[in-house]
């Protein structure tokens, strides 16, 4: 049995016992004796690099020490006042290359503080409290802001927006709030419900009304259609935050095959599932891609009962956009890698097809393919080679590189519409980095809002 994964069957499938194993939180949460010891190997660096690694720039020091102390609610409150998803990033953010990997103690003890886990010890604390929420909204500004998606861009913009005592409606084209956090992420690394537990706590605010099912058209008034005009015309201001929408498409033979699926929707299908058991995966899965989706499908293959999953990559392991320790995980968990291999068609189609792949070889840089092919067996193919902005619903938006551009001040080539999160090029395409982008386009919202009051006193004055 590899790390983590318990392979218990009954009739030729896994009990459901071994699923919820299987499915239960990838790590255990410190208990106060281990957070303490561990906050206790803090050095409460003054220059912290750490908090120059946080892409929300989480005084990391700082909320340590309030674990060291005993201060719990001011330990999370400091996290919160920088990442309102704390909780989340905690659990599924790559810390091992962000604050951790900048930890000084990774060059005289070779053992960074675990950040990650610190993190939710202190959020976990709070959210579980029953008492109020520890930020008050300020007076009421009497404006209000659309915000488009309840990804986590999307309600931290929202969150941000309504401390500065703005009324906020959100528009949501699911019937779930969350996006990635709540339908994209492994069902290991946010067990128990987290994604709708931490919403819940966010909303706690006030101020922030979300509409489901609300899908928002962008273009010219289509009737009764919730488009982006009539946002702008309704609202103060507008922040979309509707990340990579659409899925690239994998250039095969039969890539209409129903034995090939895409692992995003695969992954929404486990999270969204409570009996497991009811879930159907192949004996002989392949997963094509390289990133944190596809080491995020294979490894929940695995754990649904497949006999053997592989990852194949047309390039060498070290041009993995998966972080090593995803990386790692999947190989504990008795994933097998191919690289150098690129796929090119089914070459049957009875119940246990084949994919036949094409050799592929570095040849001054460049990625070549060479005359020689290899077949694997197959009954089911995930695909998983990333994602993009659905650049055709966006024909009045400057678009740069399959992303909006926006200025220094998050603002669109149109005026009063805001962006963030993975639909624009500010960084890696992130939980925490979404987060970032939600919060401080808040703030550049207000001042938008601000100057526009202002503009409208001075105008009516005169």
């Amino acid at each position: 049995m590899t790390l983590g994964l318990c392979n218990t069957k009954r009739n030729g499938a896994l009990s459901k016992e071994a699923l919820d194993a299987n499915f239960d939180d990838l790590h255990a949460p410190l208990s106060p004796l281990q957070a303490k010891a561990e906050a206790d190997r803090c050095l409460y660096c003054y220059d912290a690099p750490c908090i120059t690694s946080c892409p929300t720039s989480i005084d990391i020091p700082t909320f340590i020490h309030q674990i060291r102390s005993g201060s719990l609610i001011g330990s999370a409150k400091t996290i919160f006042s920088e990442n309102i998803m704390g909780g989340t990033c905690s659990r599924a953010c790559p810390t091992e290359i962000l604050c951790e990997q900048a930890c000084v103690l990774n060059v005289s003890q070779h053992q960074p503080v675990e950040i990650g886990s610190l993190q939710r010890f202190a959020v976990d604390h709070l959210i579980e409290q029953d008492i109020a929420h520890p930020f008050q909204r300020a007076s009421l500004s009497g404006q209000h802001i659309a915000v488009i998606g309840a990804g986590p861009g999307g309600l931290a913009c929202a969150h941000r927006s309504a401390m500065l005592g703005h009324d906020v409606t959100i528009f949501e084209a699911k019937n779930k709030a969350g996006g990635l956090n709540e339908y994209g992420l492994a069902a290991y690394k946010m067990a128990n419900d987290f994604a709708q537990k931490e919403i819940e706590f966010l909303l706690d605010i006030g101020g922030i009304h979300i509409k489901y099912g609300q899908k928002v058209q962008y273009g010219q008034k289509l009737g009764d259609k919730l488009t982006l005009d009539s946002l702008l015309e309704d609202f103060d201001a507008v922040f979309t935050a509707v990340g990579l929408s659409h899925v690239n498409q994998l250039e095969i033979d039969d890539k209409s095959d129903a034995r090939v699926i895409d692992a995003i929707q695969f992954i929404e299908k486990i999270r969204q599932t409570e009996d497991k058991s009811s879930i159907t995966v192949g004996n002989e899965v392949i997963v094509i891609g390289a990133g944190n989706t596809a080491i995020d499908a294979a490894i929940q293959s695995k754990r649904l009962g497949a006999e053997n999953v592989t990852i194949v990559y047309r390039r060498g392991e070290e041009s993995m956009s998966a972080t090593p320790w995803e990386v790692d995980l999947a190989r504990q968990n008795g994933v097998n890698f191919r690289f150098y291999s690129a796929p090119k068609s089914f070459i049957d189609h009875t119940s246990m097809a084949s994919l036949e792949f094409a050799r592929m070889q570095s040849k001054d840089n460049q990625l070549i393919s060479s005359e020689e092919s290899y077949q694997l067996p197959t009954d089911m193919v995930l695909i998983a080679i990333g994602q993009k902005l659905a650049q055709s619903t966006f024909l009045d938006l400057e678009i740069k590189k399959g992303k909006i551009v926006v200025s220094d001040d998050y603002q669109t080539s149109i005026k009063g519409l805001f962006a963030g999160g993975d639909c624009i090029a500010s960084g890696e395409d992130l939980t925490v980095q979404a987060v970032e982008d939600g919060k401080q386009a808040a703030h550049a919202i207000n001042n938008y809002l601000s100057k526009s009051s202002e503009c409208l006193s001075v105008g009516g004055e005169s």
